[in-house]
């Protein structure tokens, strides 16, 4: 035997001897593929070893886990659908709701469109009033509030429904119209009310009057008093009538704006 044989057989000390490879032994791993995107409220389905017991981990799995895919897949966006709708329609009812203005009566505070008379905008202000707020505190003096009309605003303004004014008198106060070189000016209990919102040319010209408000109302004025149709005309608005204090101006982008 030749050196060279005799290095192809050398033993190691342990007499184990490897096997050569052998090339058609080798296997390539092929990548497992990405399962299918799980629809929203999926849940990851569990291991045998689980059991029964925890075959449904969602509330809804209870329901559509026996359901072909594809027709779990379509329940669990209709759920998803309708839970954000609920969302949206509930926080319109109890927390924020957005309103457009419509006409002059709260210029130059709110802007209204025109070519109506009176409005000063290319567009409508649109705000967003905070429905929650008059739980934790009483309205004041000053509020921009959203209210529901009295019956008799329809009747003797031609409009009803949804309002925005502000809130000029509070239950059991006087409030007077006097005139003041030919302009009118607010008195509440013989003082007179600073107004800085309303500028000079957007005030009444008359008549003087005068207004009880009763227990449980307020006395509701637009900011511009030459064209608005208000408490001086179909009468004091019951507390349960107010809607939410406007909070902010959220369009056009250049009016953008807190209270």
């Amino acid at each position: 035997m030749s050196e060279i044989d005799e290095q192809r057989h050398v033993v190691p000390e342990d007499g184990h001897v490897d096997a050569p490879p052998d090339e058609d032994a080798w296997v390539v791993p092929t990548q497992a593929s990405e399962p299918p995107p799980a629809p929203p409220f999926s849940w990851p389905v569990p291991t045998e070893s689980h059991g029964e017991a925890s075959e449904f981990h969602h509330p809804l799995d209870r329901v559509t886990g026996r359901l072909p895919r594809r027709l779990r897949i379509i329940v669990d966006w209709i759920v998803t659908i309708v839970g954000a709708i609920a969302i949206v329609l509930a926080i319109k009812a109890w927390v924020v709701n957005p309103y457009r203005i419509p006409s002059s009566s709260m210029e130059p505070t709110l802007h209204c469109a025109r070519p109506a008379p009176g409005c000063e905008a290319r567009f409508s202000d649109r705000v967003l009033a905070n429905r929650f707020i008059y739980h934790f505190r009483d309205p004041q003096r000053g509020d921009v509030v959203v209210f529901k009309t009295p019956p008799a605003a329809k009747a003797k303004c031609g409009a009803g429904g949804t309002f925005v004014k502000r809130i000029i008198g509070l239950p059991g106060e006087r409030v007077q119209i006097k005139l003041l070189h030919g302009l009118g000016y607010v008195y509440i209990n013989g003082q007179r009310l600073d107004e800085p919102y309303i500028q000079r040319d957007r005030r009444d010209v008359g008549p003087a009057e005068s207004f009880k408000v009763p227990q449980g109302s307020y006395f509701m004025m637009g900011d511009n008093r030459a064209q608005s149709c208000d408490s001086r005309v179909w009468g004091s608005v019951p507390r349960k009538n107010l809607i939410g204090e406007v909070f902010m101006t959220y369009w056009p982008p250049q009016r953008i704006s807190f209270r």
